[in-house]
């Protein structure tokens, strides 16, 4: 099932590309680039989500990286 944003694919995109370019540019690791993309993602939410909200949006935030992940099974 598709999952409505109020944000346009171009901002999405464009945030996604500026990311990518920083991670890229310090030529950090898959390792590296993981750590510091999560932390930011704690931090995002610490700062911008009430107590009362953080475990679930986190715990959202989880299974919806996970469902974005492609496993091929053999």
């Amino acid at each position: 099932m598709a999952v409505n944003s109020k944000y346009s694919n171009e901002q999405v995109e464009s945030l996604i590309l500026q990311l990518l370019t920083v991670l890229e540019n310090s030529n950090a690791k898959a390792d590296l680039s993981l750590m510091a993309l999560g932390n930011a993602a704690t931090s995002v939410i610490n700062n911008s989500v009430s107590v009362s909200q953080r475990k679930h949006v986190a715990a959202s935030f989880a299974k919806a990286l996970e469902n974005s992940v492609e496993v091929e099974l053999h």
